[in-house]
């Protein structure tokens, strides 16, 4: 599925089963607490905490809600999210071309 095409998944799964989108605040609310769930299976993960007991995490799903919010709040507001992250990874190259490769901290 392309980025284009998850985006008008998702609009028309809002348009067939969620009535209409939440408010764009309300829907930063909802990207925040997902990101939030998403930071806690990564914390316990691969940080120092430890999952509670019987607690089954799936980072992949966590990751799919982050993605899910993210996109309806670009449909809400007419972003073009396959547009924008094309100008965003050629703005990263123009900037950091060289700027990784000569960085003796990854270099290691």
């Amino acid at each position: 599925m392309t980025i284009k095409e998850a985006q008008e998944a998702v609009d028309q799964w809002v348009k067939t089963y969620g009535v209409r989108y939440f408010s764009e605040l309300t829907n930063m609310a909802c990207l925040t607490e997902e990101v939030g769930e998403l930071a806690r299976v990564m914390a316990r993960k691969y940080g120092d905490q430890s999952f509670k007991k019987g607690e089954q995490p799936n980072l992949g799903e966590e990751m799919a809600d982050v993605m899910w919010v993210l996109i309806c709040l670009a449909n809400q507001t007419g972003v073009d999210l396959t547009e924008e992250l094309q100008k965003s990874f050629e703005k990263k190259t123009k900037r950091d071309a060289t700027r990784h490769l000569n960085n003796p901290k990854l270099l290691g």
